[in-house]
């Protein structure tokens, strides 16, 4: 169901006659709204239906401004004037001046937390130096074990004329039973 249609019935239900007001904006787009005042709610025309206006600031063409701040609901219709401005420079003054009181008061506090911050990683680059010394320590000492251990080995010699243990000679098929054929060979080859 549309928003026309239903705003329709809804009329018809309560015997209300509601006239919507329409004016344009600057740029041509078309609002409704029941009247143009604070707390009434405000909708874009478009072809098909009614859709609730945007938050944000728009210039109608009669040249006030309509201020939504909740969609679709009006927050202030009031005339464009030099005085708007001037109060959106003074709050943007005291906002700025707000912002660098912070700083200074931020800055502080960073100088003081920042001075135990380098504290600390100073602390943390001695700790990393010291270790990486140690490490190196422990690999000269390491290397100095290796030299001394091979330093220690005797090397080896080869002697030719050394004694070599003396080889046992196998024979083959001793007492083993010989076959027929066997006996007859031997007895061919006496």
């Amino acid at each position: 169901m549309k928003a026309n249609q239903m705003l329709n019935e809804i009329k018809t239900l309560l015997n209300i006659d509601v006239k919507l007001m329409e004016q344009k904006l600057e740029n041509g787009t078309v609002v409704s709204a029941e009247a143009f005042e604070k707390d009434n709610e405000i909708f874009i025309v478009t072809d098909d239906e009614k859709v609730a206006m945007p938050v944000g600031e728009y210039i109608l063409e009669d040249g006030r401004l309509l201020v939504v701040e909740a969609e679709g609901v009006i927050a202030d219709v009031r005339e464009v004037s030099d005085e708007v401005p001037a109060k959106e420079e003074e709050e943007t003054e005291d906002l700025e001046e707000e912002k660098k009181e912070e700083e200074k008061m931020a800055d502080v506090a960073d100088w003081e937390g920042m001075e135990k911050r380098i504290q600390n990683l100073e602390d943390a680059i001695a700790s990393l130096k010291g270790d990486k010394v140690e490490a190196e320590d422990k690999e000269e000492e390491k290397m100095e074990d290796v030299k001394e251990e091979l330093s220690a080995v005797k090397p080896i010699k080869h002697n030719p004329e050394a004694s070599t243990p003396q080889k046992k000679q196998v024979q083959f098929a001793k007492g083993q039973f010989n076959t027929t054929l066997d006996r007859v060979l031997s007895k061919l080859n006496k």
